[in-house]
């Protein structure tokens, strides 16, 4: 398989994530993709080594059958002994499929297969920073997503999803839903207000203009960018307080 520069989005100390890169993209000649790209962090230049998700996307030039599925179980269970392997997580799309937004494609995540869709969110950011790791660019494979089909999506993922979860206040105790819903709004907030897709860095960055708790978005900073954490006591129901109100207003005004 000839590769284009698959690790020139990668920061200098990521030797770990290069060498699985790799190790994948020679993995996966057997099933002939016509491309594989990154997007998430990896592709927007916010990727941190053992916290941040590998998030790729494989085009493969043909059906997406049973015996696929069993070759790419396969081929990510080889793969398992790597210390970053659960972190690494693929959707596999065809030409034939790629240009609708509600099909649930064959994905590998969470050591496991299932389906799922891929998000205006995700189409945008691969046509706006997507890192070409192998084949064709997005541009020439993936349709593009016009913004009231990205804005239309954003508030409907926080109105239907975010909004009940931050009601559900188990959750909070955890702290990838704190991470995750914070982060989230911000990016949310970035792209309905100014038509842009952004980091989580700089999510980090709007968050307190956004009155978000500052000790809270303190903390995670902390934590993804491997500084020492400190305790921070309510920091879910400190979330919630935050998040409910500020979903609200958001949806309100754009939606």
């Amino acid at each position: 398989m000839t590769r284009s520069d698959a690790t020139a989005g990668l920061p200098g100390s990521a030797t770990d994530t290069e060498a699985l890169l790799g190790r994948f993209l020679d993995e996966l000649r057997e099933l002939a993709p016509l491309a594989v790209w990154a997007h998430g962090s990896l592709g927007g230049g916010d990727y941190q080594e053992g916290r941040s998700d590998l998030d790729l996307i494989a085009v493969l030039n043909g059906p997406v059958t049973a015996r696929t599925a069993w070759r790419a179980a396969r081929l990510h269970a080889r793969l398992r002994h790597d210390p970053l392997a659960a972190q690494l997580h693929c959707t596999y799309l065809t030409p034939g499929t790629a240009d609708d937004a509600e099909r649930k494609h064959l994905t590998w995540a969470h050591r496991q297969l299932f389906r799922r869709t891929v998000t205006p969110v995700t189409r945008r950011e691969l046509h706006t920073f997507g890192l070409l790791l192998y084949g064709e660019r997005p541009t020439a494979l993936l349709p593009p997503v016009s913004g009231i089909e990205l804005d239309a999506f954003v508030v409907r993922d926080q109105k239907e999803f975010w909004r009940p979860a931050v009601d559900r206040a188990r959750l909070w105790d955890q702290d990838v839903w704190v991470d995750l819903g914070l982060l989230t709004f911000a990016r949310a907030t970035a792209t309905l207000r100014d038509g842009r897709l952004i980091s989580k860095r700089d999510a980090l960055d709007l968050l307190p203009a956004l009155g978000a708790p500052a000790e809270v978005v303190g903390d995670i900073r902390r934590r993804r960018y491997g500084q020492r954490a400190e305790e921070v006591p309510h920091r879910g129901e400190l979330t919630r307080v935050f998040l409910g109100p500020a979903i609200d207003d958001l949806v309100r005004t754009y939606g």
